[in-house]
């Protein structure tokens, strides 16, 4: 059995986060405060995705709770492929709207921060393909935790809420453009 803290988890991303920075500056001699602001937001909306969705929601003594990898009870993979079969499936209507909301909420800065940080993404159909691309690949991560279920209603929730936020962005830029005429 292994364990990942929380703690550790979000350490070893913002180290590798820090390196990569450093990096691209070392390489390009350059320093955007506006595009690196847009990418520290960017790696803060990937750590809470990460928080939300590997790690318990309830703590013990105030600590989060590690994402244990139980070699034994990997197989079967918990993995739904049929839409709208468990996404009302809850004990409490609290937890199904925390659910679906947060499912969708916690993409929508992914949409926004997408097509600042990357021009070259920024059209719907590349912002919708990258929202969707991250949750596909959180939904594979999830496979062999055994305390984790990969869903088809988190992707599609996950994509919409990327979706939303470039339809954010996209509104923000019609008001800018109108206030400007």
């Amino acid at each position: 059995m292994i364990e990942f803290s929380f703690l550790l988890t979000e350490s070893v991303v913002v180290l590798g986060w820090i390196f990569f920075r450093l990096g691209a500056y070392i390489k390009y001699r350059a320093f955007n405060w506006k595009r690196e602001v847009f990418q520290l937001l960017f790696l803060i909306n990937l750590m809470v995705i990460g928080r939300m969705v590997f790690h318990p929601m309830r703590t013990e003594n105030n600590r989060i709770l590690p994402l244990v990898l139980d070699t034994d009870a990997i197989w079967p993979f918990r993995i739904n492929l049929k839409p709208l079969v468990y996404l009302f499936d809850y004990e409490s209507k609290r937890d199904m709207w925390l659910n679906i909301i947060g499912n969708f909420a916690m993409f929508i800065p992914t949409g926004i921060l997408t097509p600042l940080i990357y021009k070259h993404l920024d059209s719907l159909k590349k912002t919708l393909l990258t929202g969707f691309s991250i949750s596909l690949t959180i939904e594979i991560i999830q496979l062999p935790f055994a305390s984790r279920a990969s869903d088809i209603d988190d992707l599609l929730l996950n994509t919409a809420g990327c979706l939303a936020g470039y339809g954010i962005l996209c509104l923000i830029r019609w008001i800018k453009k109108a206030i400007k005429e």
